[in-house]
């Protein structure tokens, strides 16, 4: 079998994720910054439930896709999910600990994949939107 675009198969994780609602999704492109996977999706949901919920709507559109996950950690915490998908790491964060770890600052060099998707952003945010000027690359 071959394998799955990247790109296809964040669209798939971000479609499944937008249906119950969830906020601020990006796909980060992976594949020349490590050797395990080639892109990670981030997304907020507003309670612990939604953050389950919104998991269990990425594993069911994976596996109807005949790519079912790895694994799943953190699900009965519900504040900070992971779904292993192999060669796409998803992280599904409450708001308070998406902030917390930051994950778009600690990958800033990763480049967004554009899903081309209506309402997901493909560019970065700007260093201005986020308060953080240490963001933003010395010209």
């Amino acid at each position: 079998m071959d394998p799955v675009d990247p790109k296809q198969k964040a669209r798939w994780i971000v479609e499944a994720a937008l249906e119950l609602k969830a906020e601020r999704p990006i796909a980060l492109d992976m594949r020349t910054l490590t050797s395990y996977a080639d892109s990670f999706i981030v997304l907020t949901g507003r309670s612990d439930r939604q953050v389950r919920s919104i998991t269990e709507s990425i594993v069911q559109a994976l596996k109807q896709q005949g790519e079912p996950p790895l694994g799943v950690e953190g699900l009965d915490d519900g504040n900070w999910v992971l779904i292993d998908c192999n060669d796409a790491i998803v992280h599904v964060f409450d708001p308070e600990t998406r902030e917390q770890y930051d994950l778009e600052r600690l990958w800033r060099d990763a480049p967004r994949l554009d899903l081309e998707i209506e309402g997901v952003p493909a560019e970065p945010e700007a260093a201005a939107d986020r308060d953080d000027s240490s963001l933003s690359e010395p010209a």
